[in-house]
């Protein structure tokens, strides 16, 4: 998609905010600290430094991303879940991914026990991605080459139970693959895998391509339909492949008890800031488009995400 088609799109589809919104029963008074349970360069690190980013003359005072991976992102949310709920600290996270490892894990820490939803900014969506200099041109050399040699290909993912796992180990089992997945601690280190040849390929964002075209090559997205801004990549289903379709909503989250008119006043301003063109500018940099949804709205979302995938984390506890 051309540059300057994104940017009417944006400007049709969204308002433009020029001043900050109404939410004056809540000002916060010192910097609010977003812990973010990945390591930095990762799909939701970008879209967390745009928000923070795009923050100024919304928020009152700075909106700081603060890097705490680990444990396929239970660390920081565990420290995020213990914090004073008085709305300094928030958590920011690739929330597919967060349901995902807590149902697998059967994690004391969980996105509706430990939290409240304020909204969702964004959305990351797998895509099946390989080195550049591969051999495999597409999807289905791919398959025949893990047919030939079943379980002789490494697929990274950015942790075993987030969502690129749980995608990509789907389109495994559904076409009767074997590969051995090599789990790395966040897209920025997945990627890079890739770029240096250590896997053969990887379910990871389709984000994580953008800047770098000539190092990677995207065989696929993992959804049913195109990618808005990489409109030129197919779908896995358009290629005649089975899977289970998984995305993540980038989502805050406050600790659990936190005062509703501090959840309502944030949500008010993660909408103004996902509605300003420098959010969406900057998402489209990073190969995404701003995706709002309000903290109801996010939870149902993850609610009907935990329905639908539960076949397929019974499966992966049964596999061990």
């Amino acid at each position: 998609m051309k540059r300057r088609n994104f940017i009417k799109i944006g400007v049709s589809a969204v308002a433009v905010t020029a001043a900050a919104p109404a939410f004056a029963e809540w000002t916060p008074r010192r910097p609010i600290n977003a812990i973010l349970p990945y390591s930095a360069g990762g799909g939701t690190d970008a879209l967390a430094r745009a928000a923070a980013a795009s923050a100024d003359g919304i928020l009152p005072v700075p909106l700081v991303i603060v890097n705490k991976p680990g444990s396929s992102g239970i660390t920081g949310a565990t420290e995020a879940a213990a914090a004073r709920p008085d709305g300094n600290t928030v958590m920011v996270t690739s929330a597919g991914s967060f349901l995902l490892t807590s149902m697998l894990r059967d994690k004391d820490v969980n996105p509706f026990d430990s939290f409240e939803v304020i909204a969702q900014i964004g959305n990351l969506t797998p895509a099946v991605i390989v080195p550049a200099n591969s051999p495999f041109q597409s999807v289905q050399d791919l398959v025949d080459a893990a047919n030939a040699n079943p379980g002789s290909l490494r697929w990274a993912h950015n942790g075993r139970g987030g969502f690129h796992h749980v995608s990509g180990q789907s389109f495994l089992n559904r076409n009767n693959l074997q590969a051995q997945d090599v789990p790395f601690k966040g897209g920025g280190p997945t990627r890079a895998a890739v770029i240096g040849g250590q896997v053969d390929f990887a379910f990871v964002g389709i984000q994580q391509a953008a800047g770098f075209e000539n190092e990677l090559r995207v065989l696929a997205l993992a959804a049913p339909a195109r990618d808005p801004v990489r409109d030129d990549v197919p779908t896995l289903p358009e290629l005649g492949f089975d899977y289970v379709a998984v995305s993540s909503p980038i989502v805050f989250f406050a600790p659990n008890g936190t005062d509703p008119e501090i959840i309502s006043g944030m949500e008010a301003a993660l909408k103004a800031i996902t509605e300003t063109q420098q959010f969406a500018d900057l998402m489209f940099e990073r190969g995404n488009v701003p995706a709002f949804l309000t903290g109801a709205e996010t939870e149902a979302r993850l609610r009907q995400m935990q329905i639908d995938t539960q076949p397929v984390i019974d499966a992966l506890k049964e596999q061990g």
